[in-house]
């Protein structure tokens, strides 16, 4: 991704991404819509009650296999391949480690954080038993994560998206076995999603090694885990960890207020959140697009491509704001019918309503996944947490005085201030980084080539 034409570049990495993106939305999409259409309103609910708390633990771990990835792309686009091998070998035994501990610690303390969300005791058993397989599975995900960031270093983002797509078919049927054939209920929803991305990521291992030869090690030392290393991973990756986790920690706020609401509010935010994440990962895939594009350019001493990067993508992230707001002002209540029956009319115009407004605020978020992607990409991980906490704040003054005075109204304000607030803090903070990166590469303005 270093030399070509930008638009072509970014937007066939982005395709796959994309694709896979939406798939990995797919498997909770599945999960709400099974679970609303055949086990009812207070299952759908009980689903929807810890999707903050999700968020909180694998955002973590997602943040952290993509910051792993970081280094991979810097040494990928500087040729420097033994190097970018032994960072292979230490993220993988660093995921171990991490993934077990995180799963364990979640895992004892889940009971104890559903209390704290003020979860309706209506739903709480089924809560706590989706949580906690879920939590289980965080190994699976973790690693399926980490070969998939390993692999767009690279440059490919295609691989990791047909292994997606098989296990999400692979889903789908085991939902339905494990919820109709079995009676498992929620915790069916929970082992066939864990399952699933277990599988995809033996896949993505298997064929990693055998159809990269640029990654099969060559001594061994690239075995050998190096403490110097180490530090340099954990410093990209738990940055990049944090600022998912401390985000989330204003969404587990703003579920909270909601929980209190009641049921209906649940299950509106539920299907809102479902249906809202299909349409927003693709500016996430824009943004992880460019942190590997930033990498590989940095590395290789190309800072005049990341500026043009960044101007390519807002506008193919502002095309497709548009798109959807058509989409979602249209057809929010429509879609909304894959979770509930039409009789739930409380349920659908509360989540009708939530859809109108997140689709007006697309274009902020498409801003902060672009922005905070390429600060990341380029090494700056520190500076993208921050935004994480301005994005916390936003969430917790909403939770505290907006939701208690305004109901299910604040709560659907909560994402579109949070998003506008990160956005303050980036647009200044990508300006101070990409003038920073250009003095450390030595970079001369006069040398910019024409695009």
């Amino acid at each position: 991704m270093t030399a070509g034409p930008i638009f072509p570049l970014i937007f066939s990495f982005t395709m796959p991404l994309l694709l896979g993106n939406l798939l990995q939305q797919t498997y909770s999409l599945i999960d709400a819509a099974i679970v609303g259409k055949f086990l009812g309103i207070n299952s759908l609910a009980s689903v929807g009650a810890s999707t903050s708390v999700i968020f909180l633990i694998l955002g973590f771990c997602n943040g952290c296999c993509a910051g792993f990835g970081i280094p991979v792309a810097q040494k990928f686009g500087a040729r420097d391949y033994a190097t970018m091998r032994r960072y292979v070998s230490v993220g993988l035994q660093l995921a171990a480690v991490m993934s077990v501990v995180i799963a364990a610690i979640s895992g004892y303390f889940c009971r104890d954080i559903l209390r704290g969300m003020q979860t309706p005791e209506a739903i709480f058993e089924e809560a706590y038993i989706y949580l906690f397989v879920t939590f289980i599975g965080i190994p699976c995900t973790f690693f399926y994560n980490l070969l998939s960031s390993v692999m767009r270093a690279l440059g490919d983002s295609r691989t990791p998206f047909w292994f997606l797509l098989f296990s999400t078919v692979l889903n789908v049927f085991l939902d339905l076995f494990c919820i109709l054939v079995l009676g498992w209920g929620v915790m069916g929803a929970a082992i066939a999603t864990v399952f699933s991305q277990g599988l995809s990521a033996v896949l993505c291992f298997v064929y990693m090694r055998r159809r990269f030869p640029i990654l099969r090690f060559t001594s061994a030392d690239e075995h050998r885990f190096d403490t110097g290393l180490a530090r340099t991973l954990l410093a990209m990756g738990v940055p990049m960890g944090l600022q998912f986790s401390i985000t989330a920690i204003g969404s587990i706020m703003l579920q909270g207020a909601n929980n209190a609401l009641g049921t209906a509010c649940v299950a509106a935010f539920t299907s809102a959140m479902r249906i809202k994440m299909c349409f927003i990962c693709a500016f996430e895939s824009l943004g992880i697009a460019m942190a590997t594009y930033c990498g590989q350019n940095y590395g290789a001493g190309r800072p005049d491509r990341i500026w043009q990067g960044i101007k390519v993508s807002v506008k193919m992230m502002v095309t497709y704001a548009a798109f959807t707001w058509v989409v979602l002002m249209i057809g929010s209540r429509w879609l909304a019918l894959l979770f509930v029956s039409p009789t739930e009319i409380e349920i659908l115009d509360y989540t009708e309503q939530f859809l109108h407004i997140s689709c007006c605020f697309f274009p902020a978020v498409g801003l902060l996944c672009i922005l905070r992607y390429a600060i990341q990409g380029v090494g700056f991980s520190n500076l993208a947490m921050l935004s994480g906490v301005s994005e916390m704040i936003a969430r917790v003054l909403v939770s505290l005085f907006a939701v208690p005075a305004f109901g299910f109204l604040g709560v659907c304000f909560g994402d579109p201030l949070a998003w506008i607030a990160a956005d303050l803090f980036l647009v200044p903070a990508f300006g101070y980084v990409y003038k920073k990166i250009k003095k450390r590469l030595g970079y001369e303005e006069a040398s910019v080539p024409a695009v």
